[in-house]
C-alpha cells in the first residue's frame, strides 16, 4: 500500500510541478505595428488587432507550453517611430515576431530593425514591393499584396479594355511611388501611354489643383497611386468635379472594401479594383467574415483577413519546428503550403513573397447591391504567378540566379 500512495503521490506531483513549469514559461508575445488612428486605421487598427487575437484564441491560447499575448502599438505614419516601436519590442518587451506594419515606409522602417535582430516580421498592409526586392530579409513575409500585384491585376485589364492612356495622382512617399512605377510599365508593356502624374502630400484634404491638372491631361484613365483616406478623399472630390461625367474613369490601384464603403456605391459604382480577398467570395470567407463583423461591426478588409491567417500559420509553424528560433520557424513556414479562408495553395518564396491568387472586382451599381458591404462583382481571378513578379525578376540578394 505504501508503494502504491508514494507511486500516486509521485505522479502527482510530477503533473503539479509540470503545470507549474509551464506557468513559469514566458508568454510568447506578437507585437502589431498599426496605424490605430490615422488615414489607415479602418484598413488595419484595431481590426489587425482583433484578427490576430482571434487567431491566437482558434489556436488555442498557447503554444509550446507558452501562453500566447498579442500586444499592438500605433506608429502614427511616422517612420521613425515605426522603427522605434519594433527596437522597443524586440529589446525590451520580447517580442518574437512582428505582425502588420501598415503602410510601406513605416514597414521599410520596422523591417530593417527586425532584420538586424534575426527576428520574423510579416507585412499585410503595406504594399511597396521593395519589401521582397531590394530590403528583402531570410525573415521577412510580404504576406497580402504589393504594388507590382496590384499594378499588374488592374493595369493590364483596364489597357485591354480600351483604357490605354493614364494620369496618376500618388502619394508622396514609398508605397505611392512604386505603386505608380509598377503600373506605368503594366500600361507601356501592354500598349498604353503614360500622359504626366502629380504627387500630392500624405493624408491630403483638398485634391482640387491635383484632380484639375488630371482632367486637362484628356487621360481616360486616372489612376490613383494611394491608399486609405487619400484614395476616399480624391474619389469624392472627382466625383464633386465631374470627372467620371466628363468621360474619364477613376482607377483606385489600391482600394479596399472599408474605402467603398465609405465612399457609397452612387460615388463607387464602376470602379475597377484588384484585391487579395473579398468577404463574400465563397462559403468559407464569409464563415469567417461573419465572425470577425460580430466583434467590429464591420466586414473585414484584405489586410485584417491576411492578418490572421499568417498569425495562424506562423503559429503552426512555431508547434512543427517546437521552438520560436526564427530560422527553425521560417523553414517550416516557407515550406508549408497555406490552405484557409484567404489563401488556397498558398506559398512563401525565397524572397518572403507569400503567392496566392488576387482578384479583380468592378464595384456593384446600387441597383445591384443587396445591402451594405455587398459591393463587389468579381471579374476575374488572376493566379499568383501571373499577378506577382517573378523570381526571374527579383532584386532581392537572397534570389539564387
Amino acid at each position: 500500500m505504501k508503494h502504491i500512495l508514494s507511486g500516486i503521490f509521485a505522479a502527482a506531483f510530477a503533473l503539479s510541478a509540470s503545470a507549474a513549469q509551464a506557468q513559469d514559461k514566458p508568454p510568447l508575445k506578437i507585437g502589431g505595428i498599426l496605424d490605430m488612428s490615422s488615414l489607415y486605421a479602418d484598413i488595419t487598427g484595431p481590426g489587425s488587432e482583433t484578427a490576430a487575437k482571434m487567431a491566437v484564441e482558434d489556436f488555442g491560447g498557447e503554444v509550446l507550453g507558452r501562453k500566447i499575448q498579442v500586444l499592438a502599438a500605433d506608429h502614427l505614419n511616422k517612420a521613425d517611430l515605426s522603427a522605434n516601436i519594433a527596437r522597443d519590442m524586440l529589446d525590451n518587451q520580447g517580442v518574437e515576431m512582428i505582425y502588420d506594419v501598415a503602410a510601406s515606409a513605416t514597414a521599410l522602417a520596422a523591417g530593417e530593425i527586425a532584420k538586424a535582430r534575426g527576428k520574423i516580421i510579416i507585412f499585410n498592409g503595406p504594399g511597396s514591393i521593395r519589401l521582397t526586392n531590394e530590403a528583402c530579409g531570410p525573415y521577412t513575409v510580404h504576406y497580402v499584396f504589393d504594388t507590382y500585384g496590384q499594378a499588374n491585376v488592374t493595369g493590364l485589364a483596364a489597357v485591354k479594355s480600351g483604357l490605354d492612356t493614364w494620369f496618376f495622382l500618388t502619394a508622396d512617399y514609398a508605397f505611392g511611388q512604386d505603386l505608380e512605377k509598377d503600373t506605368s510599365a503594366v500600361v507601356t508593356k501592354t500598349g498604353g501611354k503614360v500622359l504626366g502624374s502629380v504627387r500630392h502630400p500624405l493624408n491630403t484634404s483638398d485634391f482640387s489643383s491635383f484632380l484639375l491638372q488630371a482632367q486637362s491631361s484628356k487621360a481616360k484613365v486616372i489612376g490613383l497611386a494611394n491608399a486609405g483616406g487619400d484614395t476616399v478623399n480624391a474619389i469624392k472630390q472627382a466625383a464633386e468635379f465631374g470627372i467620371a461625367k466628363g468621360g474619364q474613369k477613376l482607377s483606385p490601384l489600391l482600394a479596399f472594401v472599408s474605402d467603398i464603403d465609405s465612399i457609397g456605391l452612387e460615388t463607387a459604382q464602376g470602379l475597377l479594383l484588384a484585391e487579395a480577398f473579398y468577404w463574400d467570395l465563397n462559403d468559407e470567407t464569409r464563415a469567417w467574415s461573419k465572425r470577425f463583423m460580430e466583434r467590429m461591426k464591420r466586414m473585414p478588409t484584405s489586410a485584417q483577413a491576411g492578418v490572421y491567417s499568417s498569425v495562424t500559420h506562423y503559429l503552426k509553424a512555431v508547434k512543427a519546428a517546437g521552438t520560436t528560433d526564427s530560422a527553425a520557424v521560417m523553414k517550416v513556414m516557407k515550406e508549408t503550403p497555406i490552405n484557409d479562408f484567404f489563401a488556397h495553395n498558398g506559398k512563401i518564396r525565397e524572397d518572403g513573397r507569400m503567392v496566392h491568387d488576387m482578384y479583380l472586382f468592378e464595384v456593384k451599381k446600387p441597383s445591384e447591391s443587396k445591402g451594405r458591404w455587398d459591393d463587389y462583382k468579381l471579374l476575374a481571378t488572376v493566379s499568383g504567378n501571373e499577378a506577382f513578379q517573378s523570381l526571374e525578376q527579383s532584386r532581392c540578394p537572397l534570389v539564387k540566379k
